[in-house]
């Protein structure tokens, strides 16, 4: 898609239609008034951040993504869209590095497109860039236990096409342990998507 925008452009599109049903869910499930700074991690169109601040106008969000994708969330979201400036963009490689000091970082169906070394070293850049009282939170299906029915089991057979996989509780535990992380709640939502949060370990 790098190679190719308008592809990229089609994407973008998509995921912000098949994800605003399960944008609202998460923002009744979650109280994000309770903090002042959210950086939405690999968050695209900015759809779900755009969401997030107009429902809480006290909080600030940076959307934290590849510059191209960057750019074009940057032209969506002028001065018209009514933030009042409380929306800011930054390009950039999670690979590498997320930008620091925010008080939640948010990660909407990112890690499941990855395998667990792919997404330690994200959820590790995630770690070295909160503080003591950040959080992360991961927008991602959970798949159940044993034998029971889940709309997962059936992604994560397509989610093996493109090297990632749909992960259960525990699986998203020791990831969490392995990048420096300790998960404390796994929420429910109104949609297929829990929110898995997390805190610094120790």
């Amino acid at each position: 898609m790098t190679e190719r925008p308008h592809r990229h452009s089609v994407y973008d599109a998509a995921m912000g239609a098949f994800g605003l049903t399960e944008t609202h869910a998460v923002l009744d499930a979650y109280d994000f008034g309770a903090y002042r700074t959210v950086v939405d991690v690999g968050g695209g169109s900015g759809m779900f951040l755009g969401a997030l601040l107009n429902r809480y106008p006290e909080v600030r969000g940076t959307l934290y993504d590849l510059p191209a994708v960057a750019d074009r969330a940057r032209s969506a979201f002028a001065p018209e869209s009514g933030l009042d400036g409380r929306f800011r963009v930054e390009g950039g490689d999670f690979f590498a590095s997320i930008p620091s000091g925010a008080d939640v970082y948010v990660m909407q169906h990112i890690i499941h497109d990855w395998q667990d070394p792919e997404a330690e070293t994200i959820l590790r850049n995630c770690r070295a860039a909160m503080t003591r009282g950040s959080r992360v939170l991961l927008v991602e299906i959970v798949i159940p236990p044993a034998d029971a029915p889940s709309f997962g089991k059936w992604l994560d057979l397509m989610m093996l096409l493109v090297n990632g996989r749909e992960r259960t509780e525990e699986e998203y535990r020791r990831l969490f342990s392995a990048a420096g992380l300790q998960l404390t709640r796994l929420i429910p939502t109104d949609s297929e998507v829990s929110i898995i949060e997390g805190v610094p370990a120790g």
